[in-house]
């Protein structure tokens, strides 16, 4: 059974909207595209070319797809190898224009063909950017493994990795390493439903009883 994985880099506050360059995705007015340009190091190269070093097909959605469609067939060097050979399974209503080699459109229902394809042999399933794509399956419980580099800086507004209908889960620490320059790496796998308790006594204060009935 193959595993739905997305590796993402994201501000302290959640954003992951153009990390790569200014131009990549301005949309909403964002100013801050190439915000992970300067906190690269060896560390950091060395965690990204491990995980590309394993067997893998890439997850993209339609905006995504074309960011990487009109950059790495002109590349050269293990990475920009790699993504040209592997499939791209893609979230697009437009599947006529896939024109990037080894690309494959999901269809019209994306949620129902991710289901099909998670239950098949093969290589795991990873999510580049794909904000949007990630949305959906945050809502339809899709994710088995989030791979997360949280870069030490905020960015106020821009588009953000847990939207208001992911869907609630617990998580586990799998991995976790830190670059030279502040950068956290951290790999999160499933772990089962979110469980909840409660630090206050089991016989409340007069004040926490009358607080509860004045909550609004």
């Amino acid at each position: 059974m193959r595993k739905i994985i997305t590796a993402t880099f994201v501000s302290l506050d959640g954003v992951m909207q153009a990390p790569g360059g200014p131009e990549e995705d301005p949309v909403g007015g964002f100013e801050f595209g190439g915000w992970t340009v300067h906190y690269w190091d060896d560390v950091m190269g060395a965690a990204m070319g491990e995980t590309f070093s394993k067997s893998f097909a890439l997850l993209l959605g339609r905006k995504t797809y074309d960011i990487f469609a009109a950059h790495w067939p002109y590349q050269s060097g293990p990475i920009a190898d790699s993504f040209n050979a592997v499939t791209k399974y893609v979230a697009t209503h437009r599947p006529d224009t896939l024109s990037w080699q080894n690309s494959r459109s999901l269809g019209s229902d994306v949620v129902a063909a991710l289901r099909q394809l998670k239950q098949e042999e093969g290589p795991d399933l990873l999510i580049q950017g794909s904000s949007e794509l990630i949305q959906t399956l945050l809502a339809n419980d899709l994710i088995d493994e989030i791979s997360l580099l949280i870069f030490p800086l905020v960015l106020g507004k821009g588009k953000r990795l847990f939207g208001d209908g992911a869907m609630p889960a617990a998580l586990k620490l799998t991995r976790s390493q830190t670059s030279s320059t502040g950068v956290i790496m951290a790999t999160y796998e499933r772990a089962g439903e979110i469980k909840t308790g409660s630090f206050v006594p089991e016989q409340p204060s007069e004040a926490e009883l009358e607080r509860r009935k004045n909550w609004k």
